[in-house]
């Protein structure tokens, strides 16, 4: 009887920590999709692509520090420097880590090479997202974009 009651016991927390494994993983592709997203809107100049993965009231604050307020602000700057500026542009992202700080929280840090015609026009950056998992899954509650400068 004992030793049935500590097999049971552990088959219960194996499967427990199998699920709680498999549940992370799906939320770590979630946000991984929500990266791609963000990378493709850029690429394909649509800001509403571009603007998708983000909360209805996410904040946004841009590499020269201006900030922006929600998806709609999100979407529409976007596309005004696609369709300007960065139209001759290209993004690569390269996700660094991403931590779960809650099971419905997570940070993730995310490399960011832009490239385009001219010098000006190619930047490094640092991206610090934080996101969370909503009734219609992960979103980007906050975005931070930092320049990297180059070191010589």
């Amino acid at each position: 009887m004992r030793f049935a009651f500590v097999t049971l016991l552990i088959l219960t927390v194996s499967t427990n920590i199998a699920l709680a494994q498999n549940n992370q993983n799906a939320d770590e592709a979630a946000i991984r999709e929500n990266v791609k997203k963000l990378e493709t809107g850029w690429n394909t100049k649509s800001g509403a692509l571009f603007g998708s993965p983000f909360a209805k009231d996410a904040d946004y604050v841009v590499i020269n520090g201006m900030f922006f307020k929600g998806r709609t602000a999100i979407e529409t700057a976007h596309q005004q420097i696609f369709d300007t500026i960065f139209k001759e542009t290209t993004l690569t992202f390269t996700i660094r880590q991403i931590r779960f700080l809650r099971p419905d929280v997570a940070v993730a840090h995310v490399d960011g090479h832009r490239t385009g015609p001219t010098k000006e026009l190619v930047q490094d950056a640092l991206l610090t997202l934080v996101m969370t998992k909503e009734k219609e899954g992960w979103t980007i509650a906050a975005f931070q974009n930092t320049a990297v400068v180059a070191r010589q």
